[in-house]
């Protein structure tokens, strides 16, 4: 499976949000200029995004976007199915019961289903709070704690 623009920029789009956000709503120019991406592509990801339940947005100046969730209740495989669609390595859905014994139908199986099935395990299990996370360790953003 090979994740397409939309998806990508979609899922940095939604890390950046998860950042930004703590203090209301964050504009979509904001968001474009800081992740160097079109603001008229941003207006499609988003309306994908809002019409998924993953964002919300406000209208007026002092208006934008902010998460429909808290970062840890939203999965980059949320995310990711919203903007992509399914997420299956192949598309083997068209076998029939009658192939049941052929070679197509055993590496369906036993690896483009196996592979799908990781793939949709590993997403699911990374959620949008353990990218910024991540990335505040990475950026050197996230604050030490020191216990007395």
């Amino acid at each position: 499976m090979k994740v397409s623009t939309k998806g990508r920029y979609g899922l940095r789009a939604m890390v950046d949000l998860a950042i930004h956000s703590t203090n209301g709503h964050v504009a979509l120019y904001c968001i474009a200029e800081r992740q160097n991406i079109s603001v008229n592509y941003l207006e499609q990801v988003f309306s994908t995004l809002r019409k998924a339940g993953l964002v919300k947005s406000v209208k007026g100046a002092q208006g934008g976007y902010t998460l429909a969730d808290i970062p840890s209740n939203i999965t980059i495989g949320k995310i990711l199915r919203s903007l992509e669609g399914n997420l299956s390595v192949v598309d083997e859905n068209e076998i029939d019961a009658s192939e049941d014994q052929s070679v197509r139908y055993c590496i369906k199986v036993n690896v483009w289903d196996k592979m799908t099935d990781s793939l949709n395990y590993l997403v699911d299990s990374i959620t949008l709070e353990d990218l910024v996370n991540e990335y505040k360790k990475m950026s050197g953003t996230l604050a030490t704690m020191y216990y007395i």
